[in-house]
């Protein structure tokens, strides 16, 4: 009787130890949909900032950009902003980007991976042209999102251009 006590009794302490772990893996995959969704939305919202630029305002808008940044993508902008601001001045050249679907790739609560499909027009002086060279552009983009502070920022990007 005694060894059935104890077997019962482990059984039970197995089970509550058990249970303990499913529920804690369900509040974590249920963390990470409610972080998908958050991030999903803030990485659509920057996107077009992150990706779009006048030659006429560059520094502006890559300034705004970095502020949706953090870590190495932050300096990242700070150094693209000499460049791409020389040659976007040099041609003349307006960069356009929106949104067209978003989703998640791989969510934790505080790291998101967001699949991006964005179309992008870009308009340029061409030399010897009366009019400016204009072309459009399918491009996927994966966003890392971070959450930091409360906000969601992008830790990292990275895109595949495709064509129109």
């Amino acid at each position: 009787m005694r060894a059935v006590l104890v077997v019962l009794g482990v059984l039970v302490l197995a089970l509550g130890a058990a249970t303990g772990v499913l529920w804690s893996d369900w509040r974590a995959l249920r963390g990470g949909e409610a972080a998908g969704a958050e991030a999903m939305a803030a990485a659509k919202a920057v996107a077009p900032e992150l990706l779009s630029y006048d030659y006429r305002t560059v520094e502006r808008d890559l300034a705004r950009a970095g502020q949706h940044t953090t870590g190495a993508l932050t300096r990242q902008y700070a150094e693209l902003s000499g460049s791409l601001s020389t040659r976007a001045k040099e041609r003349k050249m307006v960069q356009t980007a929106s949104v067209v679907a978003a989703a998640v790739e791989r969510a934790e609560p505080d790291r998101v991976e967001v699949l991006l499909f964005v179309n992008t027009g870009t308009i340029t002086e061409a030399a010897g042209k009366a009019e400016p060279r204009q072309q459009v552009s399918q491009t996927r983009a994966r966003f890392v999102m971070i959450r930091q502070g409360g906000r969601w920022l992008v830790s990292d990007l990275s895109t595949l251009l495709g064509t129109a």
